[in-house]
């Protein structure tokens, strides 16, 4: 009876699986970053039939930036209203509020070919 190696197993990310970072830091700066990471990865999926963007943000680690002085409007608004029309995104980012703690921000893409 022949029989064939067992395959090996891949840790790498399957076709198609959600692109997830998370930011931590000042509010501005990681609006920043996620915006430039979403230019980035626009050219890393390429062209695509779906797409859908979500940001997770911790409402405990936000607290902590307001504590600290930080402003969030109207750095949020105008960040919402970039991603969701700049890029020809289908819809704008969609947003969870958690109330766990946690880096400041998870950025997810979702795309399908």
């Amino acid at each position: 009876m022949n029989r064939l190696p067992p395959r090996a197993s891949s840790r790498a990310r399957p076709p198609g699986a959600p692109l997830v970072w998370t930011f931590d830091g000042s509010f501005a700066r990681c609006l920043e970053d996620m915006e430039d990471t979403l230019r980035r990865a626009i050219v890393q999926v390429g062209d695509v039939s779906r797409v859908v963007v979500a940001v997770d943000l911790s409402l405990p680690a936000l607290n902590a930036c307001v504590r600290a002085g930080e402003r969030i409007q109207p750095l949020w608004n105008d960040f919402l209203e970039r991603v969701g029309t700049r890029y020809g995104l289908p819809a704008a980012p969609r947003v969870r509020y958690l109330k766990t703690p946690g880096p400041l921000a998870a950025f997810v893409i979702g795309y399908r070919s």
